[in-house]
């Protein structure tokens, strides 16, 4: 408790300093959390006046831009690798949790009607089954009239977190897959798929190609009026796509156990958990080249920590546990400026020092 009533202190200060001048934050990365930034944004305009500018480019192409502090922060839905934050001099901390869904577009199925096991799914994305009436398929959906339709695979263009998160499940269910493909942001994806930049991308190309499959985050089904497809989690059991099912994922995970963040969250045990569930990250330079960027990128994300946890189920995201919001305050605070002064602590002096 006593982090999260730092980051209260905190908060306080930075929005205190931050109303004297407001000015706009710069974000750019994830489009699977888009949504998130979006609500946070309109939000955190009407309570501060300050505009929030976030240019959803996708996680590595985010990556890139805050390691060269072109923007206030950056978004991925990978948690960085170690090497990878020390080269870069990067801290990254999670924001919220979401899931993906395979998303599917064949005459009369309905939406979270289509059931599939990962190999199966696995087997898809290799290029290995083809028709929609393969009998791999058929035999999962005795009651659903699957047409003699070729298979149109939707991907993503760009390097894309939710790819990897996707290529991370399927290399949990599938030896061929782990060995082919990997887990990585982007995939050497067999020639005639279709590939499309950003999650609305994907989103639209399924949604305006007959026979099409492909990956997004949950959140884009509701907005596209897409129809999601049931998956079969480690445990046997066939769940559909939820918010329930992400927490159940979350719920037995080490993110809950230890506060820890740093493992994916997919193929987690239990019956009602969504095997392809994962989590967002927000990234800052550790010591940073513009602290007045990186100030007022600051006061945004730890505002929405105190205030956004409403948007964020509202956005079919989960909302981050306790411990784990202390554990990513703690981050926050290793935050710097040139001169080795913490960036947080120096605005609660400020703030002390108008108050008197």
């Amino acid at each position: 408790m006593k982090y999260i009533y730092a980051i209260f202190l905190v908060s306080c200060a930075f929005l205190q300093a931050g109303n004297l001048n407001a000015q706009t934050v710069t974000g750019a990365g994830s489009s699977a959390a888009a949504p998130i930034y979006r609500s946070w944004a309109k939000a955190y305009a009407k309570a501060t006046g300050a505009h929030v500018d976030y240019d959803p480019v996708g996680s590595s192409a985010g990556m890139k831009k805050i390691q060269q502090q072109a923007v206030g922060f950056g978004a991925t839905d990978v948690y960085p690798t170690e090497k990878d934050l020390i080269d870069h001099g990067l801290i990254a901390l999670p924001v919220a949790i979401t899931g993906i869904s395979p998303i599917v577009n064949l005459p009369k199925v309905q939406n979270a009607q289509l059931r599939l096991t990962g190999d199966v799914l696995s087997r898809i994305f290799m290029g290995e089954i083809s028709r929609w009436n393969a009998p791999e398929i058929t035999a999962l959906n005795p009651d659903v009239s699957l047409p003699d339709l070729a298979i149109q695979v939707v991907v993503r263009a760009d390097g894309s977190g939710t790819t990897y998160n996707f290529a991370d499940y399927l290399g949990k269910v599938s030896p061929k897959w782990k060995s082919s493909y990997g887990a990585k942001t982007s995939i050497p994806w067999p020639q005639g798929f279709l590939a499309f930049k950003g999650s609305d991308g994907v989103a639209k190309g399924v949604r305006d190609t007959a026979g099409a499959i492909g990956y997004v985050d949950f959140g884009y089904v509701a907005e596209y009026g897409l129809a999601a497809v049931q998956m079969k989690n480690a445990e046997g059991v066939f769940v559909k796509p939820s918010i329930d099912a992400f927490k159940a994922a979350l719920a037995n995970s080490e993110w809950s156990a230890t506060g820890a963040f740093h493992q994916t969250l997919t193929q987690k045990s239990g019956k009602s958990v969504w095997p392809i569930t994962m989590g967002t990250f927000v990234v800052f330079p550790k010591v940073t080249d513009t602290p007045e960027q990186t100030t007022q990128a600051l006061k945004f994300i730890i505002w929405s920590f105190l205030n956004g946890d409403t948007l964020v189920q509202e956005n079919n995201f989960v909302r981050l546990p306790d411990r784990v919001q202390a554990s990513a305050f703690k981050v926050i605070t290793s935050i710097r400026n040139k001169n080795g002064n913490p960036l947080g602590m120096s605005l609660i002096s400020s703030s002390n020092s108008m108050q008197h």
